[in-house]
């Protein structure tokens, strides 16, 4: 169980997005020290790209065509040899590129392995406000996904709620309840 101050924290991270100052003292552009200086997407590997894409789409983004991609240029990146490479590029609301879904055609990995739980260690889900979270979730449900848990009413002021995609993707969704400071 979480004590209020973890409660209080988790609250405080998901009002951050409007009210964090930049902090353009850490980038590369304000000294000689290189850092980063915007975010650029997420990477996410799938064996069914039609599926991902479909789920992405199910939720509100939108996403572009397929592209395939080979090369030495691409072997060199990612440290494998003879890469071939379909990748869709899957935009938010706003916008900017969120999600670079790619299916490797070679080298394959193949997926044999579970999804991983909601506490292992490591990159586990990426959260997204929306504006009705119940609606969003009936669609994914309507679709044949699930949630992980339930919906829970975070202090009266967020809606929250974890679905799993395609391939164990979890998707945390994030509604503003009206009244809600932030």
């Amino acid at each position: 169980m979480l004590s209020n101050h973890e409660d209080r924290c988790a609250a405080d991270i998901l009002a951050i997005p409007t009210a964090r100052p930049r902090a353009s003292h850490l980038t590369s552009t304000d000294s000689h020290r290189p850092g980063v200086t915007n975010f650029v997407h997420i990477g996410l590997v799938v064996e069914d790209l039609d599926e991902t894409v479909r789920f992405l789409t199910l939720l509100g983004f939108d996403c572009g065509e397929p592209g395939a991609f080979s090369g030495e240029w691409i072997d060199r990146i990612i440290g494998l040899e003879n890469v071939t490479v379909e990748t869709v590029m899957a935009r938010g609301p706003d916008g900017s590129d969120m999600f670079e879904v790619v299916r490797f055609q070679s080298p394959s990995a193949g997926a044999g392995e579970l999804a991983p739980a909601a506490n292992r260690p490591g990159l586990r889900h990426v959260a997204f406000k929306v504006d009705d979270v119940r609606g969003v979730v009936d669609r994914v449900r309507e679709a044949g996904w699930e949630t992980v848990g339930e919906i829970v009413d975070f202090e009266n002021t967020f809606l929250l709620c974890y679905v799993r995609g395609p391939e164990g993707l979890i998707v945390e969704l994030a509604e503003r309840l009206d009244g809600a400071p932030g």
